[in-house]
Formats: C-alpha cells, structure tokens, sequence
C-alpha cells in the first residue's frame, strides 16, 4: 500500500523533460515498479510483450482456465504460497498429461501460465489463465503434431485430471504440515478429518474451460496483455471514490443473458480489504512456461518446431538508438524528442521549476 500510495508523487523523486524542439517542459515523477501497482503494469506488460514477440510459434492458440472450488479457495488464502503453486502444478501437468495421450494428440506441448486470484467483485477468486499453442512435438521431436481444427482437448478429461492431481497434491502438503486452517475450519488439522473434508470433492465437478483459438500472432500478444500483468482492479473500473465510499464497475456473471455490468459500492476500509487479499507473497512468480516453453529449453524448442513447420525465425528488431537521457515517450506538444535536464532524488524540490504532469520516470 505504501508503494502504490507514493507512486508517481514527490515522494519517490523524479525529474524533469525538456523538448529539443519546442522547448516544452514537465515533471515527470518516478512510480513505484510495485507488481500490484494499477499505474505501473502498462509498460510492464508492454515491455514482457516485447520479449515474447519472436517466441510466438505461426500456430493457432487456445485459452484454458483451471478455477478452485470455493471452499478450496478459501484454503488457498491462508496458504497462499503453496496451494497457488500447487495450482499452477496441477494445471500444466494435466494438459502435458492429456496432450501427450497416444488417444488425444500424442504430443509434447509447451504453454504459459497467468494466475489471477480475483473475482470480478474483487472477491478471492484463484484461477489459472492458460495460453497454449495448437499442437506440439512428437515423442521423438521429428515432426510437428497439429491438434484437430478449432479444439484443442476435451476439457471433461483435463476437468477429472485435475481434479485428481489437485487433491493428491493437496493431501501430501497437509501430511507434510504446509497447511494451515483458521476459524470453522480449525479442526482440519487432524488428517482423518481432512480426509473426510476431501471426499465431496473427489465427485463433484471442477471447471475447467477452453476457449476458441486465437487469430495470428498479433491477436495472441494483445489477448496475452490483458492477461499477464492485470492486478485486481484497473483505474478504469472506477467510477467514484473518496474517504467513506468506493464505486467501481464489476460484472455479474450469474446473469446468463442481458447487461451484466453493475457498480458496486463498498466501504473505503472494506474495498482497501478486498483489494490487499490479492497481494502475492514475496518472490512468488506470477507468470511461468511450461513444457516445450519452459524458459531453460524454449528457444531451442522454438528453433527446431519453425524447422518442422517451414518457417523463417522472425528478424530480431534492432533496439533503437535512443541518445543519453532521452526519453521513450515524445514532446506532447510537438512531437519532438523529449530529454531530461534535471533529476532530483525523493524529498528533493526540482530547481527547473514545471506544472506537474504524470507520466512514469
């Protein structure tokens, strides 16, 4: 909280842009570079985009997303670390598993996992957005194996898979005392009744959903950016704020049909509340490959699968050369380059004195 507070303020510093060619000015204050930070995603997300332009494979590409029954959920947020890390598991295993399935494809595929842990309403929702290709490497890894036109694996198989993984999983952290349980759910500690608790769940239906393929490498790296650095609620979704009420956008998808966007009004202390549930531990990764697309093998595996289909490794763009402290964005006014002539450490005046305008260092 402290980080997206000072974000973009005098307090973490900053410095000042002049045009070359009109002679504009402005401050332009540092952000924080915190991961939960709504400002700060954008050209995070813009830059990882950039990195994994020439990873894109000329394939169609399908999105699958594993969700957690809610009184599961409800074990995650207490053990965040590793019942998320158990979820991104479970789910890559399942589509290796089923992908590499003599029956289903019989192939080695590769895919990159987004967890999000929100609900639209800002509730504890975990759920893993998966960006897979169309296909993979035969077991020997000499031709390239296409999944069927438009459908990618039965996701009733990949449902009931894991299923299985998650709860085995789950089992072996509460025999290895990496589980934690608070409130009503206090007596889970004992493994009888944790065994018990599990049972219901071993029968019921797990949602897991695929969606159509994707367009051309271009549609896939858009689709991804909505994906891979969105936190818990945009700037956009909100419609009023101040010390008593927050007002922000959701969408209430038990409406099968009709408008289901609302506003939704909260108390400041309890929208604050809402929104901290979605900060991830310290040092726990976010995004991650798997498969042919697991970062200590992927270029390899990308080379060799552009060989199979034909294709030519996309040209590496040249970095442009941007002179010394000369900023990326241009002059507002005209277009011009805009360089700086003044930086100033947090709790420092700037001497160039200029309206402030907000923009990231």
């Amino acid at each position: 909280m402290s980080a997206i507070e000072a974000c973009r303020t005098e307090a973490l510093g900053g410095h000042v842009a002049g045009c070359a060619k009109c002679g504009h000015h402005h401050i332009a204050y540092n952000s924080c570079k915190n991961r939960h930070c709504p400002k700060c995603q954008g050209p995070a997300a813009r830059d990882w985009m950039e990195a994994r332009a020439e990873d894109l494979l000329p394939v169609k590409y399908f999105h699958v997303v594993f969700t957690l029954p809610a009184e599961i959920a409800q074990i995650a947020y207490w053990n965040k670390k590793a019942v998320y890390g158990l979820l991104f598991k479970a789910s890559a295993e399942t589509v290796m598993t089923i992908a590499a399935d003599p029956k289903r494809m019989g192939a080695r595929v590769g895919m990159t996992s987004v967890l999000h842990t929100w609900g639209s309403a800002l509730t504890h929702h975990p759920h893993i957005h998966m960006i897979v290709p169309g296909g993979g490497l035969s077991p020997d890894g000499t031709k390239w194996i296409a999944c069927r036109s438009g459908f990618f694996l039965h996701v009733r198989v990949l449902s009931r898979l894991f299923r299985r993984l998650f709860l085995e999983g789950l089992r072996d952290l509460h025999r290895a005392g990496q589980l934690a349980f608070f409130g009503d759910l206090a007596e889970l500690v004992s493994a009888d009744t944790f065994s018990a608790w599990l049972a219901p769940f071993r029968k019921s239906d797990w949602v897991v959903y695929a969606k159509p393929p994707f367009g051309g490498p271009e549609t896939v790296l858009a689709y991804l950016s909505r994906y891979t650095h969105r936190v818990a609620i945009s700037n956009a979704r909100l419609v009023s704020a101040d010390a008593h009420t927050v007002a922000f956008r959701w969408k209430d998808y038990r409406i099968k049909s009709g408008d289901r966007q609302k506003v939704m009004r909260l108390a400041t202390p309890e929208f604050i509340r809402r929104f901290l549930i979605h900060v991830l531990p310290d040092g726990f990764h976010r995004i991650r490959h798997y498969g042919l697309l697991a970062s200590s093998a992927r270029k390899a595996n990308i080379t060799k699968i552009r060989a199979l289909l034909c294709v030519q490794q996309p040209d590496r763009v040249a970095a442009t050369e941007i002179a010394p402290l000369t900023l990326r964005e241009p002059c507002p006014c005209c277009g011009g380059p805009m360089r700086i002539i003044e930086i100033f450490k947090r709790g420092q005046i700037p001497m160039s004195r200029a309206p402030p305008r907000e923009q990231a260092a």
